[in-house]
């Protein structure tokens, strides 16, 4: 358990997945976690109740498109003003529309580039003045394991992955003399709502591709963000944490 009291978080994608087990780490160390939602209201309300539940009984939710740099920036500002700062931002949002790459869509490759990769730049962006400002922060991106080694089907999802990596290590650089730190979290094939419909066979065949034997789970990932965001990693920064089970090393 890490103690985050007296910290707000934003976990961007938070409704479900990922998202969820991470907001939910971070209010069981005590955090203020503002929870953000593109458009299911069903999914965001029992992810805002498991966050209170978990010990963030101020947890807030706050929709809006990440892709959408107004709509960050406004966001961002509600956050600081009505919680009291921002002290963790987790760029979680992400969408996947899976397409080999000579049949893609130039609106699909868009979508992903402007969710992915631009919207956690306007979250960064807009997160920066306020965490200069006291003077210390922590900013973690989920990437993923096919930015480091690709994946036939997935060029634009990939693609934002990678961009990811580059975006964490250039902003680490530049944040680091203000006591702001920013890494990265790669999972890997992950126990989720977009893995549950692959069939099972298919999901045997990912098991052998995975040292461990399995796919991971949610709260794997989320132990891992939590452990960034946590004064135990204080001396962490511009680091990319795989979190695969040996898929890839």
């Amino acid at each position: 358990m890490y103690d985050f009291h007296g910290k707000t978080a934003l976990v961007t994608g938070a409704s479900r997945g990922i998202g969820r087990a991470i907001a939910v780490a971070l209010a069981r160390g005590g955090a203020r976690v503002a929870l953000n939602y593109a458009g299911n209201q069903a999914a965001a309300e029992e992810a805002l109740r498991l966050v209170r539940e978990a010990g963030s009984p101020e947890a807030r939710l706050f929709q809006f498109d990440v892709a959408d740099a107004d709509a960050v920036t406004r966001a961002v500002d509600e956050v600081v003003k009505s919680m009291g700062g921002l002290h963790i931002l987790v760029n979680n949002a992400g969408v996947a529309l899976d397409q080999l790459v000579m049949r893609l869509k130039d609106e699909d490759w868009k979508r992903q580039l402007d969710v992915n990769l631009t919207g956690a730049f306007h979250l960064i962006r807009a997160a920066t003045r306020p965490m200069m400002k006291a003077r210390g922060g922590v900013i973690v991106n989920l990437t993923s394991v096919v930015g480091e080694m690709g994946n036939a089907g997935q060029a634009a999802y990939s693609a934002t992955k990678a961009g990811l990596i580059g975006l964490t290590k250039s902003v680490a650089r530049e944040l680091a003399s203000r006591n702001v730190r920013v890494n990265a979290v790669a999972p890997g094939y992950i126990d989720t709502d977009m893995t549950a419909a692959v069939p099972e066979g298919a999901r045997q065949k990912l098991a052998e591709m995975i040292p461990l034997g399995r796919l991971g789970s949610a709260e794997d990932v989320a132990a891992a963000v939590a452990w960034l965001c946590s004064d135990q990693a204080s001396y962490v920064t511009g680091e990319v944490l795989r979190v695969n089970g040996g898929m890839h090393m």
